[in-house]
C-alpha cells in the first residue's frame, strides 16, 4: 500500500514494500550533541547537504537550535541568523527541505524562505505554532516531548508510555485538522530520548507498529547517535555508527516511513541489502 505525504513542493511516497524515506540530518549550530560546530559555516553546510544528496538522502532536515538535555532556548532573532542563509542556498537543491524549529516566528520565515516541511520537537504546542503553519501546504511533524529540553531528562514518568505518547500525538493531530490541515500533511514521531528513559524508549521501539496503526499517520523515527544507542551499545558518540544503522533496520521491520539520520550512506546501503537479501 503506498501512502503519500503532501510536503510544500513535494508529494513524499511512502510504500512499505520499498524502504522508508531517510531523512538526513544538518545541524548548522555550535551545541548539538553529536555534530554541533561541525556545520555552522555556510559553506560546510552546504556541503554537507551535497554530499547527503549523493548518499542518497530523500528529506534534509535543517536545525538551526540544538535541543540537546538541559539547554536553554534560543532567541529567535539568533536562530533565524543561522538558518535563513543555508534555507536560501538549499532550497532549490532538489530535496524537500525541512526545518526544525519549535519558534512560530521561526517556522513563518522559513516557510517564506522555502522550507517544505516543519519538524516541531514540541508537537506544535507553543502558542500560535497552529496558526503559523495552518495556512501553508507545508509538510509537518508532530512530534512528542514530555516538558521541555531544559529538563525532559530530569526525571522523565509515564504511568503506560505507549498510551500517553498515543494520546498526544492522537490530540496534536486533531488540533491541526481542526485548523484545515489535511491529514496528508502529517506524520508522527514518538519522541525518542525527548523526556523518556531507555525503558520507555525500548516500550515504544516495540509498539511502532501499533502506534503507526492505532492512528493510521505516517510514522518518522529518530534515534541517530542518542543516548538511547549509547546505553545499549556502551559507546561514546562518536563510535555509535553500527548501533544506530542497526536501529535504522528495526524502524523499518516495525513499519517506520521515515527514519532521521546523521549516517546516510551507511543508512542508504544498509537498506539495499535488507530489502535484497528479504
Amino acid at each position: 500500500m503506498r501512502e503519500i505525504m503532501h510536503c510544500g513542493r513535494y508529494d513524499l511516497s511512502f510504500d512499505q514494500a520499498s524502504r522508508p524515506l531517510v531523512m538526513g540530518i544538518l545541524n548548522i549550530t555550535p551545541d548539538s550533541f553529536s555534530d554541533g560546530g561541525s556545520f555552522q559555516r555556510l559553506e560546510s553546510a552546504i556541503g554537507r547537504a551535497e554530499q547527503m544528496i549523493v548518499e542518497g538522502v530523500d528529506i534534509i532536515d535543517i536545525g538551526a537550535e540544538s535541543t540537546r538535555p538541559g539547554v536553554q532556548p534560543l532567541p529567535d532573532g539568533e536562530e533565524l541568523n543561522r538558518l535563513l542563509p543555508v534555507l536560501y542556498a538549499l532550497r532549490d537543491c532538489g530535496k524537500p527541505i525541512s526545518v526544525d524549529t519549535r519558534n512560530p516566528k521561526v517556522m513563518r520565515e522559513a516557510l517564506l524562505a522555502g522550507a517544505d516541511m516543519i519538524n516541531d520537537v514540541n508537537g506544535f504546542r507553543t502558542p500560535d505554532a497552529v496558526e503559523a503553519v495552518a495556512e501553508s501546504d507545508c509538510g509537518l511533524c508532530i512530534m512528542h516531548m514530555q516538558n521541555n529540553p531544559e529538563n525532559m531528562q530530569t526525571a522523565p514518568h509515564y504511568r503506560n508510555v505507549v498510551e500517553e505518547v498515543g494520546n498526544f500525538l492522537r490530540d496534536a493531530t486533531a488540533r491541526l485538522q481542526a485548523r484545515g490541515v489535511s491529514r496528508h500533511r502529517i506524520c508522527i514521531d514518538p519522541g525518542f530520548g525527548f523526556g523518556k528513559s531507555l525503558e520507555h524508549n525500548l516500550a515504544l521501539f516495540k509498539n511502532l507498529a501499533a502506534l503507526k496503526a492505532r492512528l493510521d499517520i505516517p510514522i518518522l523515527v529518530g534515534v541517530s547517535r542518542k543516548s538511547m544507542i549509547g546505553q545499549l551499545t556502551g559507546k561514546p558518540v562518536q563510535d555509535r555508527l553500527a548501533g544506530s544503522v542497526a536501529a535504522a533496520l528495526c524502524a523499518a521491520a516495525h513499519g517506520a516511513d521515515i527514519v532521521r539520520v546523521h549516517d546516510v550512506a551507511a543508512t542508504v546501503d544498509a537498506f539495499k541489502v535488507w530489502r535484497a537479501l528479504l
